[in-house]
């Protein structure tokens, strides 16, 4: 699936100057209405000048005003590509909201995996001697999920939420091994470091960003690109942990899929701790 511009917009927006998401805002509210404005009416909706609708084109990397339309035009033909708004007053309305806003995420994060990438990605999962999973902060969620589910299926994976103990694990790894990075921006330092290390003893790296362009992204051997919608206040965005665990989800039945003998390693793993359930 090529990415459109309104998820372009969307990437981009957590590093946009503060004007460029006044514009941003105007247009994801209704892509469609915004085919129909005139410079100075986007502009005028913004509260931003004529130049500043100009250059926010610019730094999406299109010609001009008009190439914005045209894409616009495109994409919003495709009610996946609209934000569900949240209406305080209407709980079953935002239940609803929310569930359509996590639907395209995990739709158009696993539809945007190319097929040729996946299969290469797969092949270095199936052939790792260990899998490190390292994340952050509340993504770590997502790397303790996805050892859990290696290590069940017969795949040594391995994971830290201690930062100076996941690069003590790295540094003990080679080249038989792989590294699944799990980032929201791709940019936190700490990964970067643990990544170049990993780099350096040629260590195959998975990275799992928002961010196409961002450091963590350029540096990893593979990327996949999470999708998200989710807004908090009025116009801040933040990382969907529903997006990174379907990709996790995604590898994982992937695997079993293609060697049955891994539902064998997740029967006597269930069999072992069953006498520690009620």
């Amino acid at each position: 699936m090529n990415k459109n511009i309104i998820d372009t917009i969307y990437e981009k927006m957590p590093h946009m100057s503060q004007t460029d998401k006044k514009i941003s805002e105007v247009v994801l509210r209704n892509p469609q209405k915004t085919v129909d404005f005139t410079i100075s009416e986007l502009s005028k909706l913004a509260q931003v000048s004529d130049a500043s609708v100009s250059r926010f084109c610019k730094n999406l990397s299109l010609s001009g005003f008009h190439q914005l339309k045209v894409e616009l035009a495109k994409a919003s033909q495709n009610e996946d590509n609209y934000y569900k708004e949240l209406d305080k007053d209407d709980v079953g309305n935002s239940i609803k909201s929310i569930l359509d806003n996590k639907i395209v995420e995990i739709k158009n994060t696993i539809e945007g995996i190319s097929k040729t990438e996946l299969k290469e990605i797969m092949n270095i999962l199936k052939k790792s001697r260990i899998v490190q999973f390292a994340a952050e902060g509340d993504t770590y969620i997502v790397a303790q999920d996805a050892e859990y589910k290696f290590n069940q299926i017969g795949r040594l994976a391995i994971s830290s939420n201690m930062w100076e103990n996941a690069l003590a694990q790295t540094l003990n790894m080679s080249s038989q091994d792989c590294i699944v990075a799990i980032s929201n921006s791709g940019e936190s330092s700490r990964l970067l470091k643990q990544i170049e290390e990993a780099k350096k003893k040629e260590i195959k790296v998975i990275a799992i960003t928002n961010h196409s362009e961002s450091p963590l992204a350029l540096l990893a051997d593979y990327h996949i690109k999470t999708t998200f919608r989710q807004r908090v206040l009025q116009s801040e965005y933040y990382f969907s942990r529903v997006a990174a665990m379907s990709v996790i989800e995604l590898l994982f039945l992937l695997l079993i899929v293609e060697d049955k003998q891994m539902l064998e390693s997740i029967k006597n793993h269930e069999e072992l701790i069953v006498v520690t359930k009620i």
